[in-house]
């Protein structure tokens, strides 16, 4: 039987979460039988675009769909999440996995106790160049970490942490260890344009001796996605934005008895859209009974980094006398 799929939230995110299903339904991959969301013009729109059903209650999924992007606001993910899961429903929920700690451990039990997958929405996972690159990941040292936007009205009810940088909280977690504890983490962030944290920089030393340096911003003139890390003997860069990664490592001497010099090795990218890739390989998993290739206990973990994080802000900002800043 063909899995079937729903969207749940169609706005800014939710809309490609559609677009994406219903492709997939297209090739003959999944059948996308609803959207939901609790705007009836942007369900009945989106519903209508896409030939599917549409409904602004979440509950009436159960029953009808067996796997669920939820591309909600934070503050209603544990709710409706908890809710599918212990109906058996897979979900593909959006970073971050929850608004607390709490919240994220309900939905992990919940997911343990109904056999349902859930997934977390760590896009950058997915990204063509960071998958070429995995592969070659060993021992990495030190990490030096970019991500800078441009203003826009969107996710402004969370900090600029919660927004961006936790993409490569997970990122930086993922290639050094999920079970490598972060020992020390310092923070430091401002509120610019919006009352929660818009610019932070965090610093990370983890019990292997590796050391992440995380810059984010989303109050920028041009847009940066940018990594890069050293391992024993390379030098590691990853673009983001441009789907392109490099390492460079020390050639050998010539014949001739010349000084060794650095070669540049440009990995071969696969270039498929991170979103389609994500959505992908969670409906793969719900079919064949598969891990889930981003796991709530990974969703909590960068969740976990992220509001530390926001804690050193909050104890900065009061030693500093900067306005006090919400730390969720």
């Amino acid at each position: 039987m063909m899995l079937r799929t729903a969207v749940i939230g169609v706005g800014h995110l939710g809309r490609q979460h559609a677009r994406i299903h219903s492709d997939l339904a297209t090739e003959g991959l999944t059948e996308f039988v609803f959207v939901c969301d609790i705007d009836q013009r942007a369900a009945s729109e989106i519903a209508s675009e896409k030939k599917v059903k549409w409904t602004t209650d979440w509950r009436q999924l159960i029953g009808k769909a067996e796997a669920v992007s939820l591309a909600v606001p934070t503050v209603s993910h544990c709710e409706i999440a908890c809710g599918l899961l212990e109906a058996g429903i897979h979900v593909l929920v959006e970073k971050p996995i929850a608004r607390t700690l709490v919240e994220a451990d309900e939905m992990i039990a919940a997911a343990a106790k109904s056999g349902a997958l859930l997934q977390v929405g760590h896009l950058e996972r997915f990204n063509p160049a960071l998958a070429a690159l995995r592969p070659y990941v060993r021992n990495p040292v030190y990490f030096e970490i970019h991500r800078v936007g441009q203003f826009t009205a969107r996710s402004l009810d969370i900090d600029v942490v919660l927004d961006l940088m936790i993409h490569d909280l997970d990122v930086v977690q993922w290639l050094v260890g999920e079970d490598v504890e972060v020992t020390e983490l310092h923070a430091v962030g401002i509120p610019i344009l919006t009352e929660k944290v818009d610019a932070a920089n965090a610093r990370l030393e983890f019990a292997s001796g590796a050391v992440a340096n995380i810059t984010a911003s989303r109050v920028g003139t041009e847009k940066i996605r940018k990594m890069r890390f050293f391992q024993p003997h390379d030098y590691v860069a990853v673009d983001y934005a441009t789907n392109r990664a490099t390492i460079s490592s020390l050639a050998p001497a010539s014949a001739s008895g010349t000084w060794p010099g650095v070669q540049t090795k440009s990995l071969d990218i696969i270039n498929v859209e991170p979103l389609r890739a994500e959505i992908l390989a969670f409906v793969e998993a719900a079919l064949d009974g598969l891990p889930s290739p981003v796991s709530g206990r990974e969703g909590r973990n960068a969740l976990a980094l992220a509001l530390r994080a926001l804690r050193r802000i909050e104890e900065h900002a009061a030693k500093v006398g900067v306005k006090s800043v919400d730390s969720q």
